[in-house]
């Protein structure tokens, strides 16, 4: 019998002993709390309109629990079975993390040199970012790379279909831009599907294949993922049996069934069954069990965590959470169009849910998040706190920590009030908190300890991301005294507003506020409110901050030309055209204002 065939067998037996044990145990979940309803959960998808849920749910690394409610479409109304596959989105991004890790275990790829090395048909443009600090696929696994491009809009038959080269290229309708490097890698964390459109640009030059075959071979054959593909709808390989995306109106979005080229970031078409089985293969490796297909340093290797300056946690295409339960978590959300789930797996013990439906985020999400808190409710899975580690604090010392802080990141600005015990952060969530001393607090079902204190090389005081078992140590909100700069626009004062934003370029050269884009996206914000006056000041100091950029003289020469002063404009359309010639609408005004000055001398 040869090793495929033995592999396959072995998987089929496994699966049809779980179907037993699902019958023996009968843990099942019958309601759930939605919207302050009990429901049952047929109930609540019908009430929210979500055309089909499907579930699996593992427990001590077998699948105990499996359903599925609803129908492929509603046009035809074929229900779905528990082999029906749907479009997964952003879950390929951890499927590819662990098939590459695979490759690196057997030899075949190093995660640790320049990716430049193993691409062939674009290579990732050098600049001050990438100079000291080469992007390798380390860093893209992990979002740590500092490439640009969140997402991908999803394709159907009958439209042009984009290649991943003019993906990266930015040759795309809406993605007009190519990916980038904006910020040394390493440094900070981005959720780029850019870079993972890198990595598969990389795998494939390098071996030669398509990553879809790589990872058929590598993982979903050895595994016995029948129902689980890479393959595009476009393809002859596709899956048959697949639910269909809609929208909120309830329709089908075109076909139903997206092609999502950048198959890295999200081309995978799985189900909840398939996934689990997937799941289970790495908790048991995780825990040194026999395997198939994944060690145990491939399974620490992806799930170990590389930074936590979210507020998961990130490992190698894994987001790590504690999450519901106060448990430790690896899992992945994904999302495209109409379509999506959320697969969930604990590091220890072997528990998790993978689940999956097909309709639009704001009818979808809902109903997971629900059906996940009452699995880890249900079965038991919550792990309490313990109540010794807390300690008292004053109403006083909480207010100490109140006010505006800064993300030093992305340079959003929030409001945190701490009273009674209770954390308010505008705009993200309002909780409870436990204090547990030294200015630290537990939040409950969140993986970070947030600690209020003064960094170290600054000595500004801030909020800080610490975990247990990581030596890293996150600050990622400053807090602010006093006005910011764009308090000072906000009131017509420009000379203080710049003096704001010169002093925190000075201490803080890398501060979001001072960043090109932010000053840029400052400046349009007053173009489309009308305030030009404004606008022009606002591109002054970014003019002054970035003499050396095109942009930020183009910026400026709009602004004066909405301000209908053509000779300023023409001056810095100029500049902006000799820093790069290839900026051809800098070109086309400049001419045609010459053009208008010459017909007025006439």
């Amino acid at each position: 019998m040869n090793k495929v065939l033995f592999v396959a067998l072995s998987v089929l037996i496994t699966s049809q002993v779980m179907a037993q044990n699902v019958i023996e145990k009968g843990k099942k979940l019958d309601n759930i709390l939605l919207n302050g309803k009990v429901l049952t959960i047929e109930d609540a998808i019908q009430e929210v309109g979500l055309p089909s849920l499907t579930v699996a749910v593992f427990e001590n690394y077998e699948i105990i629990w499996k359903e599925q409610w609803g129908v492929k479409d509603l046009i035809s109304n074929e229900p779905i079975d528990e082999l029906t596959s749907f479009s997964t989105a952003s879950i390929s991004k951890a499927i590819t993390a662990t098939v590459v890790v695979i490759l690196e275990e057997k030899g075949m790829i190093d995660l640790t040199i320049p990716v430049n090395d193993y691409l062939k048909r674009w290579k990732i443009p050098d600049n001050e970012y990438t100079r000291n600090t080469p992007v390798t696929l380390e860093h893209l696994l992990s979002h740590t790379a500092g490439t640009t491009q969140h997402g991908f809009t999803d394709f159907y038959e009958g439209e042009d279909i984009p290649t991943i080269l003019e993906s990266v290229k930015g040759e795309i309708p809406s993605y007009n831009k190519p990916i980038e490097v904006n910020f040394e890698p390493r440094t900070n964390w981005r959720y780029s599907g850019g870079g993972y459109t890198i990595i598969q640009m990389a795998i494939e030059d390098h071996l030669g294949k398509p990553l879809a075959d790589i990872i058929e071979e590598h993982l979903f054959s050895p595994l016995g993922m029948k129902n689980s593909t890479m393959k595009q709808p476009n393809e002859t390989e596709f899956l048959n049996n697949v639910a269909k995306a809609h929208d909120d109106e309830g329709n089908i979005i075109s076909t139903g069934i997206p092609i999502t080229p950048q198959l890295a970031a999200s081309g995978l078409w799985s189900n909840p069954i398939d996934m689990a089985i997937f799941l289970i293969e790495i908790q048991k490796a995780l825990g040194g069990q026999k395997t198939l297909v994944i060690s145990q340093n491939v399974a620490k290797r992806v799930t170990d965590i590389v930074t936590i300056k979210t507020v998961g946690g990130w490992s190698l295409g894994w987001e790590r959470i504690t999450g519901a339960g106060n448990r430790e978590w690896f899992s992945h959300g994904g999302s495209n169009t109409g379509t999506g789930g959320h697969i969930y797996a604990t590091m220890e013990g072997g528990n998790g849910i993978a689940m999956f439906g097909n309709g639009p985020n704001s009818i979808r999400i809902p109903i997971l998040d629900a059906l996940l808190n009452e699995v880890i409710n249900e079965f038991g899975w919550d792990v309490p706190l313990k109540e010794e580690m807390v300690k008292p604090i004053t109403i006083e010392k909480l207010k100490e920590f109140t006010g505006k802080y800064l993300d030093v990141s992305f340079g959003a600005v929030i409001n945190v009030e701490l009273n009674e015990m209770n954390l308010h952060i505008s705009p993200y969530f309002d909780q409870d908190i436990l204090y547990i001393g030294d200015q630290t607090f537990i939040l409950p079902n969140l993986p970070n300890r947030l600690k209020f204190t003064k960094h170290p090389n600054d000595g500004e005081f801030y909020i800080a991301f610490i975990r247990d078992g990581v030596s890293e140590i996150t600050y990622p909100f400053r807090r602010i005294n006093g006005k910011l700069p764009s308090d000072y626009i906000a009131d017509g004062n420009y000379e203080e507003a710049k003096k704001a934003f010169q002093k925190e370029k000075e201490k803080f050269p890398k501060s979001p506020l001072v960043s090109e884009a932010n000053l840029n996206r400052l400046g349009y914000e007053q173009i489309r409110g009308g305030n030009l006056e404004s606008a022009i000041e606002i591109f002054k100091i970014n003019v002054e901050f970035y003499p050396e950029s095109a942009n930020v003289y183009d910026s400026l020469g709009e602004a004066f030309l909405e301000a209908e002063m053509k000779e300023e404009a023409l001056i810095n359309y100029k500049k902006a055209y000799s820093l790069n010639p290839e900026n051809t609408n800098a070109k086309k005004i400049i001419d045609q204002i010459e053009l208008d000055s010459e017909s007025k001398n006439e």
